[in-house]
């Protein structure tokens, strides 16, 4: 067999930090593919009303099984959460959405119970981006949640999924001015619910721009 032959057959030694950065790059693939299908089911069940059986670890470790009426999945703009009635705790509970592993199938439907706080994002934290504020909107956004966490940080505003397509944006400030141009630079489709003193003087801004046109 001739040199040329010889190297053409023979294998090539990976280097060991090659070799273990495709080991950690598949790792990661599959931990993320499993959480988006453990959010997907964890959505599907919010969709359906239907009681939800998952493995469960706190932050400190602790595993545990849990069994819940799931409500609402809930982006802070870092993490997703659950906000759930809990039914062997008898009370409403939140789960960080990355620790939840759900168990197939889904258990029986169930008639949701009214949510513990009509403000769910505010549930978990609305005090870093509304509470310090003289003015808290509540925005619906034709986009999807994941998309329009890209683009507002949590410091600005906490986002709730309502469906695969659109979600609600809870935010504040001193200033309806600051709310306004802030919300339509998005550049989402959007609609205001509240406050009225926000609709109100969008109205107005809108008329006064129409009217400066030629």
């Amino acid at each position: 067999m001739d040199r040329w032959r010889l190297a053409t057959e023979t294998p090539r030694r990976i280097p060991p930090q090659v070799a273990q950065h495709e080991l950690i790059r598949r790792d990661r693939d599959r931990r993320l593919a499993g959480l988006d299908r453990a959010r997907a089911r964890t959505a599907g069940a919010c969709r359906h009303h239907e009681r939800l059986r998952f493995d469960y670890h706190s932050h400190d470790g602790t595993a545990s099984v849990r069994d819940c009426e799931p409500h609402r999945l809930v982006h802070t703009g870092r993490r997703w959460y659950l906000v759930g009635w809990d039914t062997d705790r008898r009370d409403w509970r939140t789960y960080r959405a990355d620790r939840i592993h759900p168990r197939i199938p889904t258990g029986p439907r169930f008639t949701p119970r009214p949510a513990p706080d009509i403000d769910l994002a505010g549930y978990l934290g609305h005090g870093i981006s509304t509470a310090p504020y003289r003015h808290r909107a509540r925005i619906t956004l034709y986009t999807p949640a994941q998309t329009a966490a890209e683009r507002i940080p949590p410091t600005v505003g906490v986002i709730e999924a309502i469906d695969p397509h659109t979600c609600l944006l809870h935010t504040g400030s001193n200033t309806l001015d600051e709310i306004a141009i802030y919300v339509a630079l998005f550049g989402f489709r959007f609609q205001i619910h509240e406050p009225p003193e926000l609709i109100a003087h969008i109205r107005d801004l809108a008329t006064r721009l129409t009217d400066a046109l030629p």
